[in-house]
């Protein structure tokens, strides 16, 4: 039997709407062919950015997104993205296909599309080829109110205001494809280009430094150790990859699937010892833990450039999603933003396109149906859930989170990773009456199940007709492989 308790009188804190970030490079069909469409295109847009991918963003109620990298970032000189389109120079794209860039979008188009979509941006800045100068000067550009080089520059440009962008980091992967650094060097490189890069009158920089990848421990306790005062966050990448036996994003196995969520599984694991390192360091908790990629990572589809990452969006990718934002809320305290790679065309896509047509992935409805905990308290919840077995080896079958929202309304999402069998999960629920219970369900016939240009909705959710009442206790019944979100009134 699965059994949950949930005391909705008892939460502390708040799961912060970052955590439902995004993340966009310079990378294949992401921003062109993607976002970016240009100001003549056919297909509908406005100032050159897709209209459907815009509504559906704001649908999803995406907090923030993450741009330019990712790799590109650290190759990536700001000044050759800003003025007149046709006069700006090209580059080449070395880490992603080695294709031409013409720099027509750039910082103006980018932060465009934030307030289109109406969130937050967050910008990564050079450190691994660029210099202090410059990322100091970006940063002027952008928030500098007064009369300056840059904040007439700006204007020159079309925008008299600035934009007062928070988030900034001090570059990307910098133990790689950043820079291959040491993290004693990085961290006094952290130091220098935070004493650079100002926080201007009514506008406070948030400065991320690059953290570790995947169990590296020695590179966040060096990082917190030598540069803890001189930053508000510290990142983590890690990317859960399809196993050695089939690493297609739509046609695997049972053991696939298993693999596939046994691997995510070990972000919990990364939470919490690199939480404990920076503990030590910081046990105000001042610092925040921002996973800023994150995700799975398959083959690429059949005919299509390796370099560009394009890859399908199963059902797989939808558990996937639900049980790292389960993690992501549970460490809430230390956890406080998290941008899935990537947003559109690329890796754990949210959207994929193919001309003027548009599709929303299986993920995409989990961070839809997920919005519901943004900005709400983190309600403790006790599971005693059954084991998912596979051959000699399990994982647990249920995973959940629980908030209470500022209307006073209870949300629960739960997740059933056994793609061959339904659960019925007993929930008590505790410090609060319970009057009406509602909910949506994400699932398929098939785990391999995903949604493509000619069949758009085979995988979206649902009304979910599974759950009966009896006070304030709940009998919820989940199909095989499937994502639930209950609304507790």
């Amino acid at each position: 039997m699965n059994k949950i308790v949930i005391n909705t009188d008892t939460g502390k804190h708040k799961i912060d709407r970052h955590i439902y970030g995004h993340f966009s490079e310079h990378l294949g069909r992401c921003i062109y062919d993607g976002y970016w469409v240009g100001e003549e295109s056919p297909i509908p847009n406005k100032r050159g950015i897709r209209k459907d991918i815009v509504k559906a963003l704001k649908k999803a109620k995406t907090p923030n997104l993450r741009w330019p990298g990712g790799c590109f970032a650290d190759e990536y000189h700001w000044k050759d993205g800003i003025g007149p389109r046709e006069e700006r120079p090209t580059m080449i794209n070395t880490h992603w296909g080695g294709v031409t860039e013409n720099n027509h979008f750039g910082t103006h188009e980018f932060l465009d599309l934030c307030e289109q979509i109406g969130c937050e941006p967050y910008i990564c800045g050079n450190v691994g080829s660029g210099t202090v100068q410059e990322m100091s000067q970006w940063v002027e550009y952008v928030n500098f109110d007064g009369v300056s080089p840059m904040a007439d520059l700006r204007r020159k440009n079309g925008r008299d205001k600035p934009w007062n962008v928070t988030f900034w980091g001090i570059g990307n992967e910098s133990w790689g494809c950043g820079g291959n650094m040491r993290p004693e060097y990085y961290a006094d490189l952290v130091r220098r280009y935070g004493c650079y890069c100002r926080s201007y009158p009514n506008q406070k920089l948030y400065r991320i430094a690059c953290g570790p990848n995947a169990a590296d421990y020695e590179w966040t306790n060096v990082l917190m150790r030598q540069a803890g005062g001189n930053i508000d966050a510290l990142t983590l990448h890690y990317y859960c990859v399809s196993g050695k036996e089939s690493r297609s994003a739509t046609k695997f196995k049972e053991s696939d699937w298993f693999a596939q969520l046994q691997r995510a599984l070990v972000m919990d694991e990364l939470l919490v010892k690199h939480g404990a390192i920076m503990d030590r360091h910081d046990p105000e908790k001042r610092v925040a833990l921002i996973v800023d990629e994150w995700g799975t990572w398959h083959h690429v589809e059949p005919g299509t450039n390796p370099g560009f990452l394009y890859m399908q969006n199963s059902l797989r990718d939808a558990l996937v999603a639900a049980l790292n934002l389960d993690m992501f809320n549970r460490h809430c305290e230390r956890v406080r933003m998290c941008n899935i790679a990537q947003t559109v065309n690329v890796l754990q896509a949210m959207i994929l396109t193919e001309g003027e047509k548009m599709l929303l992935t299986p993920t995409y409805h989990v961070f839809e149906m997920y919005a519901v905990h943004q900005d709400a308290t983190l309600l403790p919840m006790d599971i005693e859930t059954e084991q998912y077995k596979f051959g000699d080896e399990s994982i647990p079958a249920v995973s959940g989170s629980a908030s209470l929202d500022s209307a006073g309304k209870v949300h629960i999402t739960l997740s059933n990773t056994n793609p061959k069998k339904a659960v019925e999960v007993s929930i008590d629920v505790r410090g609060s009456k319970v009057a009406k219970v509602s909910g949506r369900v994400l699932t398929a016939p098939k785990m391999t199940a995903h949604n493509t240009f000619t069949k758009a909705d085979a995988v979206k959710p649902e009304k979910f007709t599974g759950t009966r009442r009896r006070g304030n206790t709940l009998s919820v019944k989940m199909p095989s492989k499937s994502v639930v979100v209950l609304e507790l009134s």
